[in-house]
This record gives C-alpha cells, sequence and structure tokens, in this order.
C-alpha cells in the first residue's frame, strides 16, 4: 500500500515487560506493518528524557503509552503537546488517554488546575478521577460514535475491548472540555467517555482501553494500523516537499 515506505515511532513511557500492554505494543506495530506493507521502526522514550521537542523531532509519529505513574508527568504532556500542535500522528491508550486530556484542558483550554488525582489526590479540579469501578484486566462493550475516525478504523460501531485502569475522565468536565475541537468518539455502556479523538488533526486519537492488547491474540489493532498509516501518509508527504525544494 504503502511502496518502500518506512516510518519511525516514538513510544512515550518507561518500558516495563511485567505490563502486559507493553509486550503487545511491539507486536502490534508488527501486525500493522505487515498489514499496510510499511517498515516500521520504534524507540521507547522514557518520559524524563523528554526535555524538550529537539528529541522528538525525527519521529513520524507518537504513541503515548500505558504505565502511569510516568517517571515524568511534564515529559508526557510535552511529548502529547508537541504532536497536538505540530500535527503529527498521536495515539494514546490507557495513561495516554488521561494524559491527552490533560494536556488538553491545560494547554489547549487554559485550565491550568486540571490535574489527575493518581497524582494530586486532593486537587480541586481532577479532570481525572478514580473510576466507580475500577477496570482490572477486563473487557467491556464500547459503542463509537457514527462518523467518527475510530469507527471508521474498526468498521463497527460496537466493540469489545479489555482495560487496565482505575482512573478515568471525570463526567463533569464532559461538557467543556469536548466543546471545541476535541471530540468523545466512545463510550462504554453507562456513557461514560472510553475515546477522544481531536478534529482538524491529521491523526489524533486517544482510549482509555488497551487496543494493542489484540496483537497478543494475532489481531490487527485497528488504531494501531490507523496510526502507522497516518505516519506512512505523513512520511510520504515529508518526502515529496523535499524533493520539490
Amino acid at each position: 500500500m504503502y511502496s518502500k515506505c518506512r516510518v519511525r515511532v516514538a513510544l512515550v513511557g518507561e518500558f516495563n515487560p511485567a505490563i502486559t500492554a507493553h509486550r503487545a505494543i511491539p507486536e502490534a506495530l508488527r501486525l500493522a506493518s505487515e498489514a499496510l506493507g510499511v517498515a516500521v521502526e520504534y524507540d521507547w522514550l522514557a518520559t524524563d528524557s523528554i526535555v524538550d521537542e529537539t528529541g522528538l523531532m525525527s519521529y513520524d509519529g507518537i504513541w503515548c503509552v500505558p504505565g502511569s505513574p510516568y517517571a515524568s508527568t511534564d515529559g508526557a504532556l510535552r511529548a502529547i503537546r508537541f504532536a497536538r500542535e505540530q500535527a503529527v500522528p498521536f495515539l494514546g491508550t490507557c495513561g495516554g488517554f488521561q494524559h491527552a486530556l490533560l494536556e488538553y484542558a491545560r494547554n489547549r483550554l487554559g485550565w491550568l488546575d486540571a490535574e489527575h488525582a493518581e497524582l494530586s489526590p486532593q486537587a480541586q479540579t481532577p479532570l481525572i478521577a478514580p473510576l466507580a469501578c475500577a477496570l482490572q484486566d477486563v473487557s467491556e462493550c464500547v459503542r463509537l460514535v457514527s462518523g467518527s475516525r475510530i469507527a471508521e478504523l474498526y468498521g463497527v460501531r460496537e466493540i469489545s475491548e479489555q482495560y487496565l485502569c482505575r482512573y478515568g475522565l471525570d463526567d463533569a468536565f464532559v461538557e467543556p472540555l469536548m466543546a471545541q475541537a476535541l471530540k468523545a468518539s466512545g463510550h462504554d455502556e453507562a456513557g461514560a467517555v472510553r475515546a477522544i479523538e481531536l478534529e482538524e488533526h491529521p491523526f489524533f486519537i486517544a482510549t482509555l482501553f488497551q487496543p494493542e492488547r489484540a496483537a497478543l491474540e494475532g489481531r490487527v489493532p485497528p488504531v494501531v494500523a490507523g496510526l502507522v498509516g497516518a505516519c506512512a501518509v505523513q512520511s510520504v508527504h515529508e518526502a515529496h516537499l523535499e524533493q520539490a525544494s
């Protein structure tokens, strides 16, 4: 599909082989690579190593992976902000979902006091709050919004995905948070937000669930294929610009 295309993906988070999702991510990228005919290279970037944008510029895509709390919240948020503002394809899963919301609230909406309750239990504005029922190694139904990018990737409106998390978006903030470019694109059966995407961005999707786990069962995770495809499009476009100059 993308002849001789090679892309580089930054995996933002501290690699831990004990985390199931971390073992799944390389396999998910391999399966997406094979499915799309795109050579994928990736690097794990510890969050405390991300002190500025310089180290992010050589990547075609950024994936903020599960495993929070991260060594450096600022490093994770810096990478997400770079992807959002520079139109770099972005995927956030589990902790990446939580921090994508936090970054957007602070830096796009100006909610400087927005916090993650895991990091600041006494926060006055706990944007990311404890779930009423922790989702520990469970699969649940997610209903995707018609016309959303994630629904197009899956090709269906209802999916079943796996979770390993204790925190999610506080319902009290959903309406003001989603009033501009950020949109909810997936909900659980009770209506809680489980996936978001950013309009007017080449590819910006985040999910509270861990879609990468499908790779451990030999299935290509649709959002990972979407990320790789978006990276390939960006890589080809940049190559054409270089040739033209």
